[in-house]
């Protein structure tokens, strides 16, 4: 009897036991990183801006950190931080190298992390493939300007000119020989079968300087940001004559054709995303990636881009990815056209 009994205890005992078991695995299998995610960012986020205050990457971090705190999105405190030096090269430098794993370190950049990496010049060892692409956000694109009493009147006339004499055209952008107005500059240039390397290139420090530049009659062209000459554009001190965008703009810009509209098959995209570290961890990804999807729709984001004037444009970590390599191969060969290709 007093075995029977044993018996029958022990069996109710297995029993428990193998019920608790299922539970517990049920519970845990029900949200496998959910559960982790949540927990992240236990403390303070830092965003980067690796230049300094009141450029375009110092504008894109505080933009983005004031949505998210505003929204609620994000219940941390976040901390944007200015890293200048060496247009974001510096930076690169030390992220890559000492915060590889920094869950709670983020920073924005544009295409100078593909260009910095790809220059032989004053390059970078670094670029996105040492980071967690995780999304972008903003797209602008290149523009090709004159004074508003220029002799050219159409992007034609200054390749023609420029055909006919590559040095008799004085070519001026806000950022070094190699860097992104330069490439903006010399697209069309090398679509249009001239050899770049022929040009004469004057570099500025900053797209306000190379407009004065422009507007003081020491250059006859710039390549520049298309979002950043509507007021001169609108003032009437210059004259557009083409955007590197896949169509035509709104606004100001509406009546100024596309560089394919001009039978250069060129188009370049302006962009500007966020990226963590390289060995970021799943968890931190997962939320990120969820978090930038909600800022990206949310209306107090698309408020802070009219207030820019900046054009919205979300892909995720993957379409994020796959968009910066074709550009890596896109920059590549401007930079070998003009023999600054390490």
């Amino acid at each position: 009897m007093k075995k029977t009994r044993w018996r029958g205890l022990l069996a109710a005992a297995m029993m428990t036991l193998a019920l608790a078991a299922c539970g517990g695995n049920e519970s845990a299998g029900s949200k496998p990183s959910n559960s982790s995610a949540t927990n992240y960012p236990p403390k303070p986020i830092t965003i980067v801006a690796p230049s300094g205050a009141g450029g375009g990457w110092d504008l894109t971090a505080r933009a983005i950190t004031k949505v998210l705190d505003e929204s609620g999105l994000v219940k941390q405190t976040m901390i944007v931080e200015n890293k200048p030096g060496g247009g974001g090269a510096v930076f690169m430098a030390e992220y890559a190298t000492q915060e590889a794993k920094n869950d709670y370190k983020l920073f924005v950049n544009s295409p100078p992390i593909i260009i910095n990496n790809l220059k032989k010049e004053g390059n970078s060892p670094f670029g996105y493939k040492d980071t967690t692409p995780l999304a972008q956000l903003t797209k602008d694109f290149g523009a090709i300007v004159v004074k508003a009493d220029s002799k050219f009147q159409t992007l034609t006339q200054l390749l023609d000119a420029i055909k006919q004499d590559p040095k008799s055209v004085t070519v001026a952008g806000g950022s070094a020989p190699g860097s992104m107005d330069h490439l903006v500059a010399i697209l069309p240039i090398y679509k249009a079968g001239i050899d770049p390397k022929s040009i004469k290139y004057v570099s500025y420090d900053g797209g306000g300087e190379a407009m004065a530049a422009l507007l003081g009659g020491n250059a006859d062209v710039i390549a520049t940001d298309a979002s950043s000459v509507g007021e001169y554009l609108k003032a009437g001190k210059v004259r557009v004559l083409a955007v590197s965008a896949p169509e035509r703009l709104d606004g100001v810009l509406k009546d100024v054709p596309t560089m394919k509209e001009l039978d250069i098959d060129a188009e370049f995209t302006i962009w500007r995303g966020i990226f963590g570290p390289k060995d970021m961890s799943r968890e931190a990804k997962a939320f990120w990636e969820e978090t930038l999807k909600k800022l990206s729709e949310h209306e107090k984001w698309k408020e802070e881009l009219q207030k820019q004037g900046w054009e919205a444009e979300y892909r995720n970590s993957d379409e994020f990815t796959k968009f910066l390599q074709e550009q890596e191969q896109q920059v590549g060969d401007l930079l070998k056209s003009l023999g600054m290709y390490k």
